[in-house]
């Protein structure tokens, strides 16, 4: 009989953990049974696998009392559902269904997916951000059999600012379904979509438009670059600061094309807002550099698939996952980079989220941006090597090392 895995998540939204989880439900049903289970359905189920799916039925905001009763009924309902499932391994992604896996352990064993820096993440504040960062992490997660970080350079994070055991700890990173990508970057664009690129040289960015992806400031070094050469700017995603970028956008004299307007799309706009896409890679494989200022990430979904398309990557070097994905070799330096950092595979920038520093931050962005729009073999040799790089993770490569980690665990 396979062993019963049981993969948990808050919700099937939108979002890149919310893919990964998708991905690895299908992936590990291969070798297990496997079945999935949320907090609650709001937000549709965006990513469905195909797999038997269970919701707790429990809804989430409301005030202080209800969300601590809440957690509570999804503490008891999940640990109902392990014990009729006769669940031999938890999979739990996303820092509150952590809590709520480990909580309601009962023979069964625990492993954690950690998706991205917690050191690092905005979104961590006030009282709460207190709590979780000085009494539930560093007090829960040791319970865990075995804690997955997509990326190196978690570890130390867990480690050093939550006294997580280092024995607890390995990393898997994110697989890329590379040929898949590859086949949907050929689809082509419409006419009026290839008379925008057929236009000037485009950068595009791929992501939701939030604080973590911090597109701001590539506004200001992008509008700097239109005063020394034609370029078109290109968001593929949408979210909650799409008027916030546009409006700045706008204050900073650029012509905005906004997907969700009434105006024609046409070669006569400075930046293209084309929201959510089903296929955003038909619209990355033509640029000619693809930018990602984020402020943090995990193990970079967006970045991976634009070097997938075989563009050349331009991406900050922020905690974490650029470094790894785009200069294995080194290690994260002890000090914020300041200048362009040449790296094996694309091209390792500066933070735009230092007050102190933005300003100059930004000129060094827009320089290393002008200099590579003007050396086309640059850019075809790191396009190259992009491509290259990222078959080191495809779904086999990666796979064999979760599968390894579930026997691991289990044979204890």
């Amino acid at each position: 009989m396979p062993k019963n895995l049981l993969l948990l998540i808050p919700n099937l939204g939108l979002g890149g953990a919310q893919r990964v989880f998708h991905d690895h439900s299908v992936e590990l049903a291969k070798h297990y049974a496997v079945t999935e289970a949320v907090f609650n359905m709001e937000g549709g189920n965006m990513y469905p696998s195909g797999n038997e799916m269970v919701s707790l039925e429990v809804a989430g905001g409301g005030s202080p009392v209800e969300k601590i009763r809440n957690f509570g009924r999804r503490i008891g309902r999940l640990r109902a559902l392990k014990k009729r499932l006769r669940t031999d391994v938890c999979v739990s992604h996303l820092e509150g269904a952590d809590y709520v896996n480990l909580l309601s352990k009962g023979p069964e064993k625990v492993v954690l997916c950690i998706h991205g820096s917690k050191l690092h993440d905005g979104n961590i504040t006030g009282m709460v951000g207190w709590l979780r960062k000085k009494v539930l992490m560093p007090g829960l997660y040791n319970r865990a059999d075995k804690i997955v970080t997509v990326s190196r350079d978690i570890n130390p994070e867990l480690i050093e600012g939550f006294g997580v055991k280092p024995e607890k700890l390995v990393t898997i990173n994110n697989f890329f379904e590379v040929a898949q990508i590859e086949a949907k970057s050929r689809e082509p664009l419409t006419a009026a979509e290839q008379a925008v690129y057929d236009s000037a040289p485009v950068l595009v960015t791929s992501g939701r438009l939030t604080i973590q992806k911090n597109q701001a400031p590539l506004l200001d070094s992008f509008a700097d670059l239109l005063k020394r050469r034609p370029a078109k700017l290109v968001f593929v995603g949408d979210g909650e600061l799409r008027d916030e970028l546009t409006g700045r956008a706008r204050q900073l004299g650029l012509r905005v094309y906004e997907a969700w307007g009434s105006e024609a799309l046409t070669p006569d706009f400075d930046v293209y807002f084309l929201g959510l896409q089903q296929n955003p890679f038909k619209y990355i494989r033509p640029a000619a550099l693809f930018v990602f200022p984020s402020a943090w990430e995990g193990f970079p979904m967006a970045l991976g698939e634009a070097m997938i398309c075989g563009v050349p990557a331009v991406t900050t070097d922020c905690p974490t996952g650029p470094r790894e994905i785009l200069a294995p070799s080194t290690g994260t330096p002890r000090t914020a980079i300041r200048a362009a950092e040449k790296a094996e595979f694309g091209l390792l920038m500066p933070m735009l989220n230092q007050p102190a520093t933005l300003a100059a931050d930004q000129r060094v962005w827009t320089e290393a941006l002008y200099q590579l729009l003007g050396d086309a073999a640059e850019r075809e040799r790191l396009g190259r090597l992009a491509s290259q790089r990222m078959h080191d993770f495809t779904r086999e490569k990666i796979f064999r090392q979760w599968v390894s980690l579930i026997e691991e665990v289990t044979a204890r």
